[in-house]
């Protein structure tokens, strides 16, 4: 009895460990092993075991928290601005919350020449590679131009900044000639140059802020490069240029009584006349002259008067249609010989029932730069109007 019993036990104890586990035949043996590593495991829910490969803990960890611990867990200056940068790529709006405490970190950290000259390569390299991060690593620049603290005889950030831009800039003749892949590279400096324009801040000793003239004069010379090999992403490049900075740069030059921008609008129209460049790039170049025609898109508020007039209002003929004479030249409202022009337009009207009686059936200032609601046009007929519509506009000037 005292055997049967104690062999009762057994299998009672043997039937309750194996009760959860699936019979998978007469051979299974040691079935308490297949719960044993949840008991035992050591891991961490951060376990490396559990992030994806590539994923930088380090990186996590220290942006998680505000720079709790500073630069604590970073070996070098280069991982831990880089890891920022990256950062800062990935999550842009982080910007204002986290700027503060990275310069401070950078002001315990730089403290030689050589750290201030890799951190300037290592923006500058982020900004002209990584795209989409030229106007971010314009503002990173402007903070830090202004709120780090060492300032060596070699140069402070702002300084040493602006050498690593001229070396680029003084191979911009052969960049734009050269292939593909350098353009590109070439055209990603251009950009950041934009952007640094727009947004480093010069402070003068009376407390005033401008904008870094240097940059103004680099960017016209760069305007040059592109235009002199007109290919096409030169041009696409030269687009995105002025359509960031063509309003400011105008202003600019206007208030030193140049005549710059009219230049560089010239330059434009003969390319789209000469140039061997594709049709959509032409159509590009002409919808920014049309846009600087407009003064960049800028409204500017309206006269105090009750009613806008010519006089008191610089935007009065803005959106006036264009009509044009039997010669083709094109005329607007503020055309001072409108009334007469616009009779002889009715009068030809007689001839010509089947347009509305008000003109807008004839081509108009949106024709000029290429409608693109007429697709059934032969191509050739269209590049010798847009010639023609060029030159009239050219010896209307005149």
């Amino acid at each position: 009895l005292s055997s049967s019993f104690s062999s009762l036990s057994l299998f009672h104890h043997f039937h309750t460990n194996i009760s959860s586990v699936p019979d998978s035949g007469p051979e299974m043996a040691k079935p308490q092993v297949a719960v044993a590593p949840v008991v035992v495991s050591k891991l961490s829910v951060k376990a490396p075991e559990f992030y994806p490969s590539g994923y930088n803990q380090n990186f996590s960890q220290n942006f998680d928290s505000s720079y709790e611990d500073g630069y604590d867990g970073y070996l070098t200056l280069a991982e831990y601005v880089q890891d920022f940068l990256n950062h800062l790529t990935e999550q842009p709006g982080c910007f204002e919350t986290e700027i503060e405490q990275f310069a401070e970190t950078l002001n315990g950290w730089v403290t030689t020449d050589e750290a201030l000259q890799e951190l300037v390569e290592l923006i500058y390299q982020q900004a002209t590679s990584v795209p989409n991060f030229s106007y971010m690593g314009a503002r990173l620049c402007n903070y830090l131009s202004h709120h780090l603290t060492i300032s060596p005889q070699s140069g402070n950030f702002r300084q040493l900044l602006l050498q690593r831009c001229r070396t680029e800039f003084e191979n911009r003749d052969e960049a734009a000639k050269g292939d593909e892949a350098t353009r590109k590279q070439f055209h990603a400096f251009v950009l950041f140059l934009a952007e640094l324009y727009l947004n480093l801040e010069i402070k003068g000793t009376k407390g005033q802020v401008t904008r870094a003239e240097i940059l103004q004069e680099g960017l016209r010379e760069l305007l040059n490069a592109l235009f002199s090999n007109p290919v096409d992403n030169n041009l696409i490049c030269a687009v995105k240029l002025l359509k960031l900075t063509g309003s400011v740069l105008e202003d600019a030059w206007n208030e030193k009584g140049k005549d710059d921008m009219n230049e560089v609008i010239q330059r434009i129209e003969n390319v789209v006349l000469d140039a061997n460049c594709s049709r959509d790039v032409k159509r590009m170049l002409l919808k920014l002259v049309e846009l600087r025609s407009s003064n960049w898109g800028r409204v500017l508020g309206t006269s105090s008067h009750t009613e806008a007039t010519p006089e008191n209002d610089p935007n009065y003929f803005m959106n006036e249609p264009t009509f044009y004479t039997s010669d083709g030249i094109p005329f607007t409202a503020a055309d001072p010989d409108y009334q007469e022009k616009y009779q002889e337009l009715l009068e030809r009207e007689d001839f010509c029932p089947d347009n509305e009686e008000n003109g807008t059936d004839l081509p108009g200032a949106d024709y000029l730069y290429f409608d693109d609601t007429d697709d059934e046009m032969d191509p050739e007929i269209e590049e010798a109007y847009e010639k023609f519509c060029l030159e009239s506009e050219h010896e209307r000037k005149q």
